[in-house]
């Protein structure tokens, strides 16, 4: 089956928040942050059923090298990424806030 991949627009401030704070720490850090984040959301289309469900029909990608989640959920032909989280913040505060994107997605 072939997949499109689609980011809600929170996403963004996700991975904008990302790339600040590793490039604060050192310089290119944080391209290297969005480059990782890109290729492995790019990944998930070519077979996102790989990655296991971990709230509800929310399924997680780990980055490499970055202590950080990508959350997304398969809907048809579809992979709708809902958001980057660090994997040092609460779970629930995560699940809480994956499920206010999922009632506010259009």
């Amino acid at each position: 089956m072939t997949y499109t991949l689609f980011f809600l627009p929170e996403v963004e401030e996700d991975v904008f928040s990302g790339y600040l704070w590793y490039e604060e720490k050192a310089a290119g850090l944080g391209e290297e942050f969005l480059r990782l984040f890109y290729a492995f959301s790019h990944e998930l289309v070519r077979n996102p059923l790989l990655h296991r469900k971990v709230s509800g029909t929310f399924r997680r990608r780990l980055l490499k090298r970055f202590p950080y989640a990508i959350y997304f959920k398969i809907e048809n032909s579809k992979v709708i990424v809902f958001g980057l989280f660090h994997c040092a913040r609460n779970p629930e505060a995560i699940e809480d806030t994956l499920d206010d994107r999922d009632k506010k997605k259009v």
